[in-house]
């Protein structure tokens, strides 16, 4: 009786092993892959760099905010 039991434990904790283990593989953040570049430009009137997605966009001038867009870009020339 003794070793039924003892049988009915090691394949209790075998089986709990093997589904806490493919739970962590299913779990595993997927860091491996390589994310594509995002494109980042620079606002027309302070300078600052800003990814593109994130910047507002008016006559292929990229800015960091509409109150920038709004003051236009700013003459870096002198």
């Amino acid at each position: 009786m003794a070793r039924l039991v003892l049988l009915l434990v090691v394949v209790g904790v075998v089986v709990w092993w093997v589904i806490a283990a493919r739970a962590r593989v299913r779990a595993a953040p997927r860091s491996d892959r390589a994310r594509a570049p995002e494109a980042f430009i620079r606002c027309a009137h302070c300078g600052v760099h800003l990814p593109r997605a994130d910047a507002v966009i008016e006559r292929d001038l990229g800015y960091c905010s509409e109150a920038h867009r709004i003051a236009g870009p700013k003459d870096r020339g002198a």
